[in-house]
């Protein structure tokens, strides 16, 4: 027996459920910006995978007809708009506009029928119109990438989940700065909030769904 056997049946039991996914969905791609893969940056994380991940899923999605909604973070001039958390983390002055960190990293471009959200705290629910456009349009489920995974793909994954929709995290199309954070808070969103999938899986979800239109 593993040192952890007792640990792992615990979580099965008390965590071992699966969300499935819904009938329409949504994919949102949280703050993929330059901030992250720019080594000048104080948020630099070194995340080219994850956006990589992320375009080849766009590119399904939208082939499957999903919508696609970007997220960034965007304060006024002295983050007069940004509250605690702006206070809290310094390098957060890189996303006051204007600034070139808050802007798409080189290979991304929003197509013109993706929506752009804007926010100032960690979840793109908080404080936006997310859950409106999703529930106007008959969404049930929502499909996450972004950055970082510990901060904003956690406070959405767990704010989509309480608004009541079904989600999915793409393992692949998430990024942090340092893996042990990234994997334990896939490991948590998993057993409590989400499924946590691979970009294989979730492919092959957006091919069915491709199929049935």
């Amino acid at each position: 027996m593993t040192p952890n056997a007792g640990l792992d049946d615990n979580y099965a039991v008390a965590f071992g459920g699966k969300a499935g996914f819904g009938r329409s969905a949504a994919l949102i791609l949280i703050d993929f910006v330059e901030a992250y893969f720019d080594p000048a940056s104080p948020l630099y994380a070194g995340v080219e995978d994850a956006l990589a991940s992320a375009l080849r899923i766009r590119a399904a999605a939208r082939a499957a007809g999903l919508p696609v909604i970007w997220t960034n973070v965007a304060y006024h001039p002295g983050g007069v708009d940004g509250g605690r958390f702006f206070e809290k983390v310094p390098a957060l002055a890189a996303f006051v506009a204007g600034s070139a960190m808050g802007a798409w990293p080189k290979g991304l471009e929003p197509q013109a029928d993706e929506i752009v959200l804007s926010k100032q705290y960690p979840s793109a629910f908080f404080g936006t119109s997310l859950a409106a456009t999703l529930t106007a349009r008959g969404i049930d489920q929502v499909i996450l990438g972004g950055l970082s995974t510990s901060g904003c793909v956690r406070a959405t994954c767990v704010d989509a989940m309480s608004h009541g929709f079904r989600t999915a995290v793409v393992a692949d199309a998430c990024g942090d700065r340092h893996p042990d954070p990234h994997k334990a808070n896939l490991f948590d969103m998993n057993a409590k909030y989400a499924d946590v999938v691979s970009e294989g899986a979730i492919l092959a979800y957006l091919s069915e769904l491709e199929t049935a239109r």
